[in-house]
């Protein structure tokens, strides 16, 4: 009786498509920590002396980075929830 094997590359393809359904996922998580955070007022200057055009211009990068880095520390489970519903989907 011969068993056939399952191959690396077969493998390797299949670990790279969930990482990449792992990173949607995390990716819709920042953004939508980048949405609450901006509706929570943060980034919005608290008074009159405040760095002029340019602040509001790049405050929503550093929303974005402060979502981005909620992510990477953990997040709050959305992620995880977007990525067993992608491979449900995807399965």
């Amino acid at each position: 009786m011969e068993v056939a094997s399952i191959s690396n590359s077969t493998l390797t393809r299949a670990d790279d498509k969930d990482a990449k359904l792992w990173k949607a996922a995390q990716s819709l998580e920042a953004n939508f920590i980048a949405e609450v955070l901006k509706s929570s007022g943060l980034g919005e200057s608290k008074s009159e002396f405040n760095g002029g055009v340019g602040e509001s211009q790049f405050s929503s990068f550093l929303t974005n980075e402060y979502a981005k880095a909620t992510v990477t520390a953990g997040g709050i489970g959305l992620a995880e929830s977007i990525y067993q519903s992608l491979l449900r989907q995807d399965g």
